[in-house]
């Protein structure tokens, strides 16, 4: 089977020790309103990401989420220093529920997700950011990959909505099932029984890769809606993180998984029927589903995916990889580092360190100007 591969860090993430709580309590937070004491810090906006280093924004500063993201906020983490040299950012890919939950217990000073927080998400994160709660950053945007197992297959196999729901349903249980063959004339499908296999921990890739079944296969195709943690009701194997289900899929012929394109390595993967054609995952693809896509006002910052787009060129199966964060931080330099780190990732500088090791599409230039400014407002609570 050809290698399909959008590119993965080869570094590790070094996760350093989360004793420390997040959001701080420095003395720093009753001069939150002072413009000398924001200067001194770092001007609070964290400085540019064109700069040749600035040395004003120090300290570590700890984040924690998707797993999705693992091979571009290695990337980040190790180059944001070429900015902000005296700054130490690590992030701790525990998955998205994890993350928010650590960033709403003050584990986390930001937290990675693959979906948006909810309204009782919401109204917790308000005991550690203030009453003006949390925003979201669109910083990483990745195609979700249908990835399997067939050494001999093509390297694309075609399906819609509908097929890919019934196998993730367990109701299509050969790969040589008519309802495959039907979009694939010509290629020989093997008589092999298929296992899935899904995410074991709450997973926002889940929640997002159900939401394209809710939306394009429709109930009668997929009723069990859209979900972050898989139904004990769907049997299939399982594995924890993008790292374990890609494992996993890799080690079991016949085996199916969705995750993260970019690292799906070599197994083979689904080409969705978008309108009459069959889209292949690609960044550029990707990136197309969510500039269809409308603002999310449930959640600030977030935005609502098209999933049952038709548009030529689209691959709905897509994730949009927030970074969330405290509109009110307890202390100036935790304010500072978040403001430093936010504006590097989806400076185009940073956004292209991304793509290079992880092949994600690069926000645009709408979603950076409507984050930077929620970024720039980030204050001190008082």
């Amino acid at each position: 089977m050809k290698a399909t591969r959008l590119g993965r860090a080869a570094a590790i993430l070094s996760v350093a020790s989360l004793a420390l709580v997040a959001c701080g309590n420095g003395d720093d937070s009753a001069n939150g309103g002072d413009a000398a004491a924001a200067e001194e810090n770092g001007g609070g906006n964290g400085g540019s990401a064109e700069g040749n280093g600035d040395s004003s924004v120090s300290g570590e500063l700890i984040g924690g989420g998707a797993s999705s993201q693992e091979a571009a906020m290695t990337a980040w983490t190790q180059s944001v220093s070429d900015v902000h040299p005296d700054l130490s950012v690590s992030y701790d890919p525990v998955g998205s529920g994890s993350g928010r939950e650590g960033f709403i217990n003050g584990q986390y000073s930001f937290a990675g997700s693959d979906a948006a927080m909810d309204a009782d998400e919401q109204s917790q994160a308000e005991a550690v950011c203030g009453p003006d709660g949390v925003f979201h950053t669109p910083s990483y945007i990745s195609p979700v990959a249908v990835a399997y197992n067939l050494p001999d297959a093509e390297e694309n196999i075609n399906m819609d909505a509908e097929t890919i729901a019934a196998v993730f349903a367990g109701e299509i249980t050969n790969w040589s099932d008519d309802a495959i063959a039907e979009h694939n004339e010509g290629v020989e499908l093997p008589d092999q029984e298929i296992t899935v296999v899904h995410r074991a921990d709450d997973s926002g890739t889940t929640e997002n890769f159900t939401d394209y079944l809710t939306e394009a296969a429709g109930e009668a195709a997929w009723e069990f809606g859209t979900f972050e943690t898989w139904p004990d009701e769907i049997t299939s194997e399982s594995a924890q993180q993008t790292s374990g289900v890609v494992s996993l899929t890799s080690e079991t012929e016949g085996a199916i998984t969705y995750a993260d394109a970019s690292q799906v390595g070599e197994l083979g993967t689904v080409a969705v029927q978008v309108g009459e054609e069959y889209v292949p995952y690609s960044a550029e693809a990707a990136a197309a589903a969510v500039e269809n896509s409308e603002p999310n006002e449930e959640a600030e910052g977030a935005v609502s995916l098209a999933r049952d787009t038709t548009e030529s060129g689209s691959y709905p199966i897509v994730l949009v990889s927030y970074h969330i964060f405290c509109n009110t931080y307890q202390d100036q330099q935790t304010a500072d580092q978040v403001q430093a780190f936010g504006e590097y990732l989806l400076s185009e500088e940073g956004q292209q360190v991304a793509a290079d090791s992880a092949g994600n599409a690069p926000v645009s230039d709408g979603i950076r100007e409507s984050a930077m400014e929620r970024l720039d407002a980030i204050s001190v609570q008082q």
